[in-house]
């Protein structure tokens, strides 16, 4: 299941398991800390391993896989573009990755989206590069899984930058 060479994603929504089941007591909840732990430390080793730019192209990728399966799993696909915006600010606050908004989304489907408090980075000493490339692929992922089309999204403020809310371009890929 998870040791076997793989020229294809593979990764579904039933790799996570029974939490219910398996966390009787804890639940489905963990702290930031320790969400934070495994994500930081796995990107040092990927950085060390592969080096940043491809440590960062592993993690939007990974990010799009679970973006995709967020989407068919908890998300209503059928809604209208507003009533599916409310919706992904409740699920994300809900479980707790952030308070999502759109600030613009114009006729080309092209957005600037922001997430305040965002678990990836929120808290995190300054630096001179943002950090949130699983939430680029993420949110590309659930957009692609919405829209049907394939989407590209770009971090361009982020709070490890000096910002107080990570801000992301979001834009259909162009097919040609």
């Amino acid at each position: 299941m998870f040791k076997e060479e793989r020229t294809e994603l593979q990764f579904s929504w039933k790799d996570l398991g029974n939490i219910r089941e398996g966390r009787p007591n804890l639940g489905n909840s963990t702290s930031v800390t320790m969400y934070r732990l495994m994500q930081y430390s796995l990107r040092d080793v990927l950085i060390r391993r592969f080096g940043p730019d491809l440590a960062g192209e592993i993690l939007y990728e990974s990010g799009k896989s679970a973006g995709k399966e967020f989407c068919k799993n908890l998300m209503d696909t059928s809604l209208e573009k507003d009533a599916f915006i409310a919706e992904l600010q409740h699920v994300l606050k809900e479980h707790g990755v952030g308070i999502f908004r759109v600030e613009e989304a114009l006729e080309n489907q092209n957005m600037t989206i922001t997430i305040a408090e965002d678990l990836d980075c929120s808290g995190l000493p300054m630096s001179d590069e943002t950090v949130c490339d699983y939430d680029e692929g993420f949110l590309a992922g659930v957009w692609e899984t919405y829209t049907g089309k394939a989407f590209h999204v770009r971090e361009v403020d982020c709070w490890a930058t000096g910002d107080r809310v990570c801000r992301f371009q979001a834009r259909p890929v162009q097919q040609g």
